[in-house]
């Protein structure tokens, strides 16, 4: 089955030589000007960690409105839960094993308990963070921010997403996470191309397995479906928003495949995968693989190594859809 045309994806979806390269982590600061021009609400904090997160971008914008925190993650937290409550909308930015890793306790108790509006930007997410190892390699971010009650969960697929999905979050009204990733990603969806909270979108039609993935997973899917191409059809579905799920397009998609891989870079336990599985067991229950860290830690290397290592690539993708067909 072909791409589809809905989805509005770049014309050069499958050329490596040509395909822009960039990070989550940039369409983050792109959004946070834009929203800054927009709403003059938006305050931004970050812990020490400005150019990093591209939360410097902002900052250059609107300097009266930042605020550098320091090495101090939970403070980062609470100062923006007194902002929120003072009616101003913060954006709190660190790498995600601190933020929300170390300050997971004041997230939950000084924005979710009180539904206050803010948007914690976990950056560096997943494996691919490469060198700086396990101890910064956030794999469970996913699964903690989801247990917070009313938090919506956020893993933008590329930099465009990332800026649709950072501006989207001013009008959520309560407490959101968005997890963006360190190393650069193939660019492939445009500012047409749709995109809502809650909203799931099918890039690539197929009748033989479902895969729902997130986060730069996503492009790793749509080439395992492009390799398959003609053997067996493939559908693809970007669920950059993973709180709340998007039941109903991945439900009618498991209907129609009988099949579902999850594809993520985190852990499979309560992360992407849980979700899905939570929500299939419930209404249409079919076989399922995962892709993404089972029950173990990262570790150092290159990026692209470890996203081999770990199995998180189109190769493992593709395995895992074979041995998927294979149970049926």
């Amino acid at each position: 089955m072909p791409l589809n045309q809905s989805a509005n994806l770049v014309p050069n979806l499958f050329d490596a030589a040509t395909i822009k390269q960039a990070g989550t982590r940039d369409g983050y600061g792109q959004g946070l000007v834009e929203l800054g021009k927009q709403d003059p609400r938006v305050v931004v904090l970050c812990a020490d960690l400005t150019e990093s997160t591209r939360s410097n971008l902002f900052q250059k914008a609107f300097p009266d409105r930042f605020i550098e925190i320091g090495v101090a993650e939970q403070n980062l937290i609470t100062v923006g839960a007194g902002l929120a409550a003072a009616g101003k909308i913060p954006y709190m930015a660190s790498y995600a094993a601190f933020a929300p890793g170390r300050c997971w306790e004041q997230i939950r108790t000084t924005f979710g308990y009180n539904d206050l509006h803010g948007v914690v930007a976990g950056a560096h997410a997943g494996v691919s963070v490469g060198p700086d190892g396990a101890t910064h390699q956030a794999v469970e971010d996913i699964a903690t921010m989801r247990t917070i009650a009313g938090c919506t969960v956020l893993a933008p697929c590329d930099a465009v997403r990332a800026q649709q999905a950072t501006m989207a979050t001013i009008t959520v009204g309560h407490l959101c996470y968005i997890r963006f990733g360190r190393d650069k990603y193939p660019v492939f969806t445009t500012p047409t191309t749709p995109f809502q909270i809650g909203k799931a979108e099918v890039f690539y039609e197929g009748s033989d397995v479902t895969v729902v993935a997130c986060g730069p997973l996503v492009y790793q899917a749509l080439l395992a479906a492009k390799q398959l191409e003609g053997t067996i059809s493939v559908e693809v579905i970007d669920s950059t928003t993973i709180k709340p799920l998007d039941e109903a397009t991945i439900v009618t998609s498991a209907k129609k495949t009988g099949a579902v891989v999850t594809a993520e870079e985190a852990s499979i336990i309560g992360g992407l995968g849980g979700a899905v599985a939570e929500t299939l067991s419930r209404q249409y229950p079919v076989p399922m693989e995962y892709i993404g860290l089972h029950d173990i830690y990262g570790e150092s290397g290159q990026a692209d190594e470890l996203l081999g290592k770990f199995q998180m690539k189109a190769v493992d993708i593709v395995a895992a859809i074979k041995r998927l067909l294979q149970r049926q």
